[in-house]
């Protein structure tokens, strides 16, 4: 950021808080800003790394089309790719990626669905791949992006659609946060793959965890920058209070070794949630790798969610 964009920022801070700030505005950059390239993954994922690409290569090869919402305008212009089913169906699965992800990385679900007979929508969120936008809302504002992708499936395949949303790490909370939202009858059900609680509570975690920080100054300090870039605060940002006002049927899923998002964040939701619900805990995957421990399994875990539920 320029100088003369910060400085009205430092305006009202005095000299003993301005390195709390300085700090505060250093992670901010860190856990908020795009970046253009997705990190590698975890050691202990890497073992994955050749069914991963195999997944990829198939994505790059199946047949898709390119579907773009706000195309006029490029700050705020959102890219998905739309992989239709081997037969004609009127089941479509959105996929919501992780957080520095892109639809690329939700190669092996896509799949899995394909497999399942479902036409799949995979995004770029903003902030991530071919989508724009200079910052990772983690999920707040992508939801509203979702609303609009929802009525694209609609219209394209028809009334008679039956949607599933499904996300996973960062994209399990963005569906979480749709789920509060009014939502139209096509969507049936929705399945989150280790979604956290609220952005609060995951930054003040991974504060302690990562950085050995205090929650305070520099949690409000974020949020109140976050506020100032993209017009909203950390407090806003939460699954709990969206899952509470859900009414369709939902599947959790969560590794029993996360230790980035915990997997008492996996209870909260749970527990927040009023709706028909179901709660998978893989003892011993970490994050993100429930899918990747057992792919049979998970696999088995969806099909009977979707047998009960997506009617």
């Amino acid at each position: 950021m320029k100088r003369s964009v910060v400085k009205p920022l430092l305006i009202p801070l005095t000299a003993a808080t301005a390195g709390s700030f300085w700090l505060s505005y250093r992670l901010f950059k860190y856990a908020f800003e795009r970046v253009d390239h997705v990190p590698p993954t975890s050691k202990e994922k890497q073992k994955y790394a050749d069914d991963y690409y195999r997944y990829v290569d198939w994505m790059k090869q199946v047949p898709s089309q390119t579907w773009t919402l706000n195309a006029q305008s490029p700050e705020n212009k959102v890219v998905a790719s739309f992989i239709p089913a081997d037969s004609p169906t009127t089941d479509t699965v959105i996929v919501a990626h992780g957080y520095k992800g892109n639809r690329e990385t939700m190669a092996n679900y896509v799949k899995m669905f394909h497999d399942m007979g479902f036409n799949a929508l995979v995004p770029d969120d903003r902030g991530h791949g071919e989508s724009s936008g200079q910052y990772i809302n983690f999920g707040w504002l992508d939801r509203l992006d979702y609303l609009q992708w929802i009525q694209r499936v609609i219209s394209h395949v028809g009334q008679d659609s039956r949607i599933l949303l499904f996300g996973v790490s960062m994209g399990g909370a963005t569906v979480e946060m749709i789920s509060g939202e009014t939502l139209p009858p096509q969507v049936k059900a929705l399945i989150a793959d280790c979604g956290y609680a609220s952005i609060k509570e995951e930054l003040t975690y991974l504060l302690k965890q990562q950085f050995h920080l205090p929650e305070y100054p520099v949690e409000p300090l974020v949020s109140g920058i976050n506020r100032h870039f993209l017009g909203f605060s950390l407090d806003d940002v939460s699954s709990t209070k969206q899952l509470a006002k859900n009414r369709l049927p939902i599947l959790f899923i969560h590794g029993g070794r996360d230790t980035y998002v915990p997997v008492h964040m996996a209870y909260e939701n749970y527990r927040a949630t009023n709706a028909p619900k179901q709660l998978w805990v893989v003892k011993k995957a970490t994050h993100a790798e429930s899918f990747w421990y057992d792919p049979a399994a998970y696999k088995q875990r969806v099909t009977a969610f979707l047998k009960t539920y997506f009617k």
